[in-house]
């Protein structure tokens, strides 16, 4: 989802572009229904971050910058994954495959992600799902390698 789809879908949030990294060292960061967005990121890098955020709004409770604490990195674990299936999902790495995208820098443009991000959620869809997960009338493995087969029961 593009930056303006996420803006779009999730209007009720007040998001704000702000030099953040050069004075925060953060590239975003939600704060009850307010989101502030690294105006320096490019368009995709933006969408990567919008979608964490959301993924917060959606999931977290409190202040959980001290990642430290075990609870927190819950939190941030939780938003994360929510992010991922706000950009991505098993959806999108089923489209991705029908389209043809035959290598990480492929699928990452097609979804509109950043290389870096996607193997992020790759990652972490492993740890959720194991070696593998059936989704429709697919089979998505994650390791050894990325690679999605389609069932022909």
């Amino acid at each position: 989802m593009t930056y303006e789809d996420l803006q779009t879908k999730y209007d009720y949030l007040y998001v704000k572009e702000m030099n953040l990294y050069e004075v925060e060292g953060l590239k975003g960061l939600y704060v009850d229904g307010c989101i502030a967005i690294d105006k320096n990121l490019t368009s995709v890098e933006k969408s990567c971050v919008l979608s964490e955020e959301i993924g917060h709004h959606l999931t977290t409770a409190g202040d959980i910058l001290d990642q430290t604490n075990t609870s927190n990195r819950k939190q941030e674990y939780r938003a994360r994954l929510a992010a991922y299936d706000i950009q991505i999902g098993l959806e999108g790495i089923i489209r991705s495959h029908e389209a043809g995208c035959n290598s990480l820098y492929t699928m990452a443009e097609y979804l509109e992600v950043t290389e870096d991000y996607l193997l992020e959620a790759l990652s972490a869809y492993e740890r959720k799902y194991g070696v593998y997960v059936a989704c429709r009338n697919y089979i998505i493995y994650f390791s050894p390698c990325l690679g999605v087969l389609k069932r022909f029961d």
